[in-house]
């Protein structure tokens, strides 16, 4: 197990963060849409309400959903399909507890006023419960419907982050180059802790470095165990170098839960086909090596979603609960 400054407590910021993200434990979030979706890129979103709300009674920690503005050939997925701003807003009025979670939303694809505005807006009806994760972006077919250079994002996505993070505070007066706040004015309304949590996606054009100073959480793509160890490992000790407390990880799962407990993983794209014994057993050797949160992705779950979250309920998170 990694231990050094793991076993430091995480910054409190809001209800969704401190829930989900727990020293030393892992906890277990879902992917939206919650259905299964493999002929093509766009989900159905049918009882994507009601599966979300039954995700909140079962349990789980967080819903993650991703900003996906182009349903593009060669990524093929439209995720939720809803801009996630709107969605979060609906969510946070059909839900109580569970945490709101993005992964991600692309910076350099948005002013970040606005992206500031929508998701304190999102925080604050929620009671504190959003995950802000931001990201450079890599569909570069994005870009030129936005007119924005695919070059360019990594200069871009550091600006938005620090206007995002000083356009939080009271009548905020600064410069940068999407703009320059002055006067006096105010961004209404504030984070329901003072700052949002911001989570970085992988490298964003970023150096590990900057992104350990900067970043309340990483959000990390799944890699073999060994791999994985060395990836946080690195991570914890550019965190502890930059003088800050310990920042949670987390990385999504695709998975194909099967009816018989022990059937052996067999890849997939970013998981496994795999039975809950063998499930629970890799959700546990990710604790060990300091994973704090796992979104699980049933897109290519063959099983009736709803008897999955009712078995991943019965059988996974017992295991990982408070």
């Amino acid at each position: 197990m990694i231990e050094n400054n793991e076993t430091r407590k995480f910054q409190a910021i809001n209800k969704g963060y401190n829930a989900v993200f727990r020293p030393n434990r892992l906890s277990i979030g879902l992917v939206v849409p919650l259905e299964r979706y493999t002929a093509g890129p766009v989900p159905s979103m049918m009882q994507h309400l009601e599966r979300v709300q039954l995700a909140e009674k079962l349990g789980f920690k967080a819903i993650w959903l991703r900003d996906v503005p182009f349903n593009v050939p060669s990524f093929g997925d439209a995720g939720q399909v809803y801009d996630p701003f709107v969605y979060l807003g609906f969510l946070a009025g059909q839900t109580e507890r569970i945490a709101l979670g993005v992964a991600s939303i692309i910076l350099p694809l948005r002013h970040p006023a606005h992206v500031a505005k929508a998701a304190a807006s999102a925080d604050a009806l929620s009671g504190g419960r959003l995950i802000l994760g931001v990201a450079s972006g890599d569909r570069p077919a994005e870009y030129p419907a936005l007119n924005q250079p695919f070059a360019d994002r990594g200069g871009k996505f550091r600006a938005s982050f620090n206007y995002i993070r000083q356009v939080a505070e009271d009548a905020a007066a600064f410069e940068n180059d999407f703009g320059s706040p002055y006067g006096g004015m105010d961004m209404l309304p504030k984070p329901v802790a003072g700052k949002l949590p911001l989570l970085i996606t992988g490298g964003s054009q970023q150096d590990s470095e900057w992104i350990a100073r900067n970043g309340d959480g990483w959000m990390i793509y799944p890699r073999s165990t060994g791999v994985q160890t060395g990836v946080i490992r690195n991570w914890r000790a550019q965190v502890e170098a930059a003088g800050r407390p310990a920042q949670p990880v987390m990385q999504p799962l695709y998975i194909d839960l099967t009816d018989d407990p022990e059937t052996p993983p067999q890849p997939i794209h970013l998981g496994f086909r795999l039975g809950a014994k063998h499930l629970r057993n890799y959700l546990k050797s990710l604790e060990a090596i300091g994973l704090n949160h796992v979104a699980l992705n049933l897109r290519f779950n063959q099983a009736d979603i709803e008897k999955t979250l009712r078995y991943l309920a019965d059988e996974i998170l017992p295991d990982f609960s408070e």
